[in-house]
This record gives structure tokens, C-alpha cells and sequence, in this order.
């Protein structure tokens, strides 16, 4: 038992270790590129935060199981959408839409992230579902490209290779540790779970859910010390993105339609309300507010609630 402790107190801590760093040098990065905190997150660990997902998906496919990563992706984003972004606004008071995410981008963005409950509400994904799934995710990736210009702020400043080089190293490093810490406090969080006797169900559905994104959920404590929140919104906005890539990435390499038999309807309908719900509030004033992130919150506890209820 005590063995146990240890190990989940060390978990937690390289999971901070880890958060810090990442968030660290996205800021002097985006400093270096005259860009923004956001498009950098949502690029950078938006793709580092969703290797989790991608090894999962890989997993079923050589298992001849696609429909475990269709749950994951779309498990994931109902966690991040209804869950840790409400936590992020609570937790920093607001959170501010940046440029780079308003007006039209605001709208694809929400509709990428959308596609995966979208595309299994006809209890099947096809080709065309696969393709549709990549073609929106790269217009997305284009057009908040465009109006930020990063690629070129890349290009002018070539020169200052060995200033950027370390400190993607260090993100790098950074994620490696929050991934290795999360995967032992997943394993340990169960451990006692089944001390505590929690049912199988409300162990899948309230840990091992929260297990697998306390990556992002580390982002929260970390954003709020430093008083910048922007790098978790963009990690968090980019992680429920390119789990819309995934699913057409993945759905191509499967090759077959995939026919899902499990019945997702209470968690479609949620996070489209959750979804159509954040696009409202993000557009009003362009923020996020504490009362809308417990609004949003609250959607969560309900979907929880309903899950049991009506198992």
C-alpha cells in the first residue's frame, strides 16, 4: 500500500514537472516567432497530447477492433470540451478568444471537433467520412495558418535555429515525462479504486476518462500560477482537432467500413449541446466567462449523471 502512495505522489509530481517545461518553452518560442501562444499550442501539443490516442487507435486496428478508438476519440472529446475547458475558464476566472479563433475560424473549428459524433450518428463511417474528417482538419490548419502568418514568422527567423532548437526539446522531454507519470498514475488510480470497490463502470467512466487527459488537466494548475492560459486553450482546442484527423487517418488505414454496435446517443446529444453552447458564449464577447464555464461544467455532471442513471 504504502509502495502504491509512493509512486502516485512521484506520478503527480513529474506530471508537474512535465506541464511546466511544455508550457515554458511555448511561450519563449512563440516569443521568438512573433506569434501566438494559442496557434502554437494548438499546433505542438495538439499533435504531442493526441500520440496517446493515435497508439490506441493503431492497437485496435491490429486487433480488428476500430470501434475502441472510435469510443476513445470521441471519449476524448467530451472530457476536454466538457470538462477541462470549463475547469480552465472556473479556475482562471475567463478565458479570452484569441484573434486566431473568431468569427469563421471559431465556427470550423467547433465543426472539425464535431465531425467524429457527427460521422457515427448513422451507426457507421465510411470512406467518405474519412476523407471529409482530413480534408476540414487541413482547411482549418490553413486557414488559422493564414491569419497568423506562422510559417512566415518561421522563415525569418532561420537564423535563430539554436535558440528555438532547445526548447523544442524541452517540450518534447516535457510531454515523454506527463505521458510516463499519467500512464502510472492511471495504473494506480484503478489500484485503489478496486480497494475503494467502485463498479468496473464508474471506474471507466470517472477515472480512467480523467486518467488519460491528466495531461491536460496539468495544464490548468500550471496556466493559473503563470497567469497565461492561452498555451492549455490552444493545447486543448488542437488535441480535440486532430482527433477529428485521427479519425480519418486512422479510417483509411483500416480500409473497411466501420459499423459501430454500441449506442452513443446520450453522449452525442450532450456534447453537441456542450459544443453549441461554448460556440454562443465564445461569440458573445468574444470570452468565456466564469458564470459560462459553470454552465458549460454543469453539462458534464449531467452527462455523468445520465450515463449512471440510465445504465
Amino acid at each position: 500500500m504504502i509502495n502504491h502512495l509512493i509512486v502516485y505522489v512521484l506520478s503527480f509530481l513529474g506530471v508537474w514537472i512535465g506541464s511546466g517545461l511544455a508550457i515554458k518553452s511555448v511561450e519563449k518560442i512563440s516569443h521568438q516567432l512573433k506569434t501566438s501562444s494559442f496557434v502554437l499550442s494548438f499546433l505542438v501539443l495538439g499533435f504531442f497530447t493526441s500520440i496517446g490516442e493515435l497508439s490506441i487507435g493503431i492497437s485496435s486496428i491490429i486487433k480488428n477492433d476500430p470501434e475502441v478508438y472510435i469510443g476513445n476519440l470521441v471519449g476524448a472529446s467530451i472530457v476536454i470540451f466538457m470538462l477541462i475547458i470549463p475547469l480552465l475558464g472556473l479556475a482562471s476566472k475567463s478565458i479570452k478568444i484569441t484573434p486566431e479563433f473568431q468569427e469563421f475560424n471559431l465556427l470550423a473549428s467547433l465543426l472539425v471537433i464535431a465531425l467524429p459524433v457527427l460521422s457515427i450518428m448513422d451507426g457507421k463511417i465510411t470512406k467518405i467520412d474519412n476523407l471529409l474528417a482530413l480534408i476540414l482538419f487541413i482547411f482549418l490548419l490553413i486557414n488559422i495558418q493564414n491569419k497568423n502568418k506562422l510559417i512566415t514568422s518561421i522563415k525569418s527567423i532561420s537564423k535563430s535555429k539554436s535558440k528555438i532548437a532547445p526548447e523544442i526539446l524541452k517540450i518534447i522531454f516535457g510531454i515523454i515525462v506527463i505521458f510516463t507519470s499519467s500512464h502510472f498514475i492511471v495504473e494506480q488510480t484503478l489500484y485503489f479504486s478496486k480497494i475503494l470497490q467502485l463498479s468496473p463502470f464508474i471506474i471507466s467512466l470517472l477515472v480512467t476518462s480523467l486518467g488519460t487527459n491528466i495531461p491536460e488537466l496539468s495544464l490548468i494548475v500550471r496556466s493559473v500560477i503563470m497567469k497565461n492560459n492561452q498555451v492549455a486553450f490552444g493545447n486543448y482546442i488542437g488535441s480535440a482537432s486532430f482527433n477529428t484527423f485521427l479519425l480519418g487517418f486512422l479510417g483509411l488505414i483500416y480500409k473497411k467500413e466501420i459499423v459501430v454496435n454500441n449506442s452513443y446517443t446520450i453522449s452525442l446529444i450532450f456534447l453537441i449541446l456542450n459544443l453549441v453552447l461554448f460556440f454562443f458564449f465564445a461569440k458573445s464577447k468574444n470570452t468565456i466567462t466564469k458564470k459560462e464555464s459553470l454552465i458549460l461544467l454543469s453539462t458534464y455532471f449531467l452527462f455523468v449523471f445520465t450515463q449512471i442513471y440510465f445504465r
